[in-house]
């Protein structure tokens, strides 16, 4: 079982699709990683001898920035435009939308489940 900066790789996958499972890696970083320390992208997790597994962990916390430390810098990134007030951080702090997107019909994920709001009663008409 290849064990990747904390993550478990899945063992059926081929060495390229498998290094996209750990966080800041995504295909363009794999394929550069594997190129960097010789591996056949193609290889199957289950495959990869000890000693690839070794290089691709060093050419990784060499140049890379992953999983824990990069989810940390994402946050104080975040924390910082919440601090400063500008637009992005207010839209965080509401946990609405940052970038852009309309918000009166879509955005379920950021806003959450519907709470109805009660409309106005009509007033009954005098005769």
């Amino acid at each position: 079982m290849a064990r990747i900066a904390g993550i478990d790789l899945p063992k059926q996958k081929k060495a390229f699709v498998g290094l996209t499972y750990i966080y800041g890696i995504g295909q363009k970083s794999s394929a550069e990683i594997l190129s960097k320390a010789g591996v056949n992208p193609d290889k199957k997790v289950s495959d990869l001898t000890e000693e690839e597994i070794a290089k691709i962990r060093s050419v990784m916390t060499s140049e890379y920035k992953v999983e824990g430390a990069l989810r940390s810098e994402v946050q104080q990134s975040i924390k910082r435009l919440m601090d400063i007030g500008s637009y992005r951080g207010l839209r965080h702090r509401r946990s609405l939308p940052a970038r852009g997107q309309r918000t009166r019909t879509n955005s379920r994920t950021r806003k959450g489940k519907r709470k109805t709001v009660a409309g106005k009663k009509k007033v009954a008409a005098k005769k």
